[in-house]
């Protein structure tokens, strides 16, 4: 018998057989600080707790990922016995084959409403049968008449949901609904680079118990064909670590984290971001708790308690609602989108010369894609070398550790994507398999809707495209790359050849007027320039190739522009 198991049955051994009504926690549900479980009688209550194989085997998930859900299902489940919850611990091929042989004995179970759309589909029947009651899912902190009242859409806007849902919830904001400090964002005074000082906190580390050191043991020896590799230490579990990983965050990041949120550095991966969103989207910390405790702390200055709570009342919930409204973007408008037939491996097949074999269930997701962008995700994604220095660090540290900030998931990896044409779908399922906290419906908007603009203007202003300017200004990346910014960086060529391709789609698009229309004034040469480049730089990184100054398109004319500093603002 396991460790885990042991443990479960030692803290259940003196525990009645009282009648209990049983309650479904999804795997990322785990918390007792939400839904019957945060009001009811602990020895009133059972849950069940079900390990998937073949979920995790659907997808070519990081090994860190793996291991993080695991080993807080696991404690959540010994947290809960500790409680005095009867617990059912369930491993089997699929959720609803678990539920439904717990159900034969416990009669219908109740389970607050599946964030991710693919476990309300597969457990969609046993709703309608009666099986499975379902109440709603208590962890949100809007509701979807909120998303609606926030304004006429779609297309949808961050903005006007974000200040609707201030004043609805009193949120930083005066008795008669005006925002403190006179304004709902302080996106201006949070776009600083960051230049080595203040010095950034070193990330949290966790000592990994005996339940977690077994977990990580199982991923590694039963799940050897994932990608990735598993760092115990960076390993939050119990509820104490999601506790310590938060006041980690509250003293050491927020105080710096707005002015510097979209700065990225080779010297710190994460600089000031709070690294809590594998335990948010877990609910091993809940956002309400978040926003609760930012908005407390009276000395954190006002631009980064603002951005904080604009990430996780703001953006976080927006996405959320998109996800459910669109279906996952399976319906844009009154039109319905192709969908793959099977879930998506990001490009592990052709990075690794092998098929990835898929554990049962799910469907491949929308293909929504109104640039008619369908290129291959570059093997440079899996961590062949691209020669881009800002690709190679940032693809480097995700499969180290299945984690970046947002700014290098959007402007380096979604950017770089996006100007050579990827696939939205592909770009899509390799963000689901190599970060820690992807879901679908965290990737779908965040990535296939705004990364790659797959979905048009449903949800975002405009493509978040970028040359080189925006790199070299925001980071380090540029000091240590073979290619100099300001002359031989692929990034900018690109940039212009992406607005030529696709300038009839962008010109309709207010915020993209102005970069079109720079773009129709390059000259011909510089035109046919750019154009080579597209075609160079996707051949060779497509062969798994890096790219070397010496071997890049030389210009057929002097004076090639270079691209603008183009900082991404917050949708609108």
């Amino acid at each position: 018998m396991s460790v885990f198991r042991r443990e479960l049955e030692r803290l259940q051994r003196h525990l009645g057989d009282d009648p209990r009504r049983w309650l479904f926690v999804a795997y990322d549900q785990l918390s007792a600080d939400v839904g019957p479980l945060a009001r009811e009688d602990p020895r009133s209550l059972g849950v069940v707790v079900v390990e998937c194989p073949d979920k995790a085997a659907r997808r070519p998930y990081h090994k860190q990922k793996l291991a993080l859900v695991l080993a807080n299902l696991r404690h959540f489940a010994l947290e809960q016995a500790a409680r005095g919850v009867r617990v059912r611990h369930v491993v089997a091929p699929s959720y609803a084959e678990a539920i439904r042989g717990v159900t034969r004995q416990t009669g219908p179970l109740r389970m607050m409403r599946a964030a991710e759309r693919e476990l309300r589909v597969e457990l969609g029947p046993l709703i309608e049968e009666g099986v499975v009651e379902e109440i709603p899912h208590e962890g949100w902190l809007t509701s979807h008449d909120d998303f609606v009242a926030s304004q006429g859409g779609p297309p949808w806007r961050m903005d006007a949901f974000y200040r609707y849902v201030r004043r609805r919830r009193g949120v930083l904001v005066n008795e008669d609904g005006r925002p403190v400090g006179g304004r709902f964002s302080f996106d201006v005074e949070n776009r600083r680079p960051w230049r080595g000082d203040p010095p950034p906190p070193r990330a949290p580390t966790f000592e990994p118990d005996a339940i977690t050191r077994e977990v990580c043991d199982l991923v590694n020896e039963r799940m050897t064909r994932h990608p990735g590799n598993i760092r115990p230490e960076r390993l939050p579990a119990t509820a104490d670590d999601a506790a310590r990983a938060w006041a980690w965050a509250k003293k050491h990041c927020l105080a710096e984290f707005g002015p510097f949120e979209d700065a990225m550095s080779t010297t710190s991966r994460g600089l000031f971001h709070t690294r809590v969103s594998p335990l948010l989207n877990l609910l091993r910390l809940t956002p309400a708790r978040l926003v609760r405790d930012a908005i407390a702390m009276r000395s954190l200055p006002l631009p980064s308690k603002e951005g904080f709570v604009r990430q996780v009342l703001g953006w976080r919930e927006y996405v959320h609602h998109v996800h459910e409204a669109t279906d996952g973007f399976r319906v844009l408008g009154e039109r319905e989108q192709r969908t793959a037939r099977a879930p998506g491996d990001g490009g592990f097949r052709r990075w690794s010369g092998e098929a990835w074999q898929r554990g049962l269930g799910g469907d491949g997701g929308s293909l929504a894609s109104v640039l008619g962008a369908d290129r291959p995700l570059p093997p440079a994604y899996w961590g062949e070398p691209s020669g881009m220095n800002c690709l190679d660090q940032v693809v480097a540290g995700v499969w180290d550790e299945a984690w970046s900030h947002h700014i290098t998931r959007l402007m380096v990896l979604s950017n770089l994507a996006a100007l050579l044409d990827v696939s939205p779908r592909e770009l899509t399922d390799w963000f689901w398999v190599a970060y820690v906290d992807a879901y679908d419906w965290v990737v779908e908007p965040n990535v296939h809707g705004m990364g790659s603009f797959g979905a048009g203007d449903v949800m975002t202003t405009k493509p978040y495209v970028a040359g080189s300017a925006y790199i070299d200004k925001m980071s380090d990346f540029c000091r240590g790359c073979r290619f100099d910014p300001k002359t031989t960086c692929p990034f900018t060529s690109l940039y212009w050849a992406y607005l030529g391709r696709h300038q009839a789609a962008l010109g309709g698009l207010p915020r993209m007027r102005l970069p079109v229309l720079a773009a129709s004034k390059r000259t011909l040469a510089q035109r046919r320039h750019d154009a080579h480049v597209f075609a160079h730089v996707s051949e060779v990184l497509a062969r798994g190739d890096e790219l070397e100054p010496d071997g890049m398109p030389a210009p057929e004319e002097r004076g090639t522009a270079r691209t603008r500093s183009h900082r991404p603002r917050a949708p609108r």
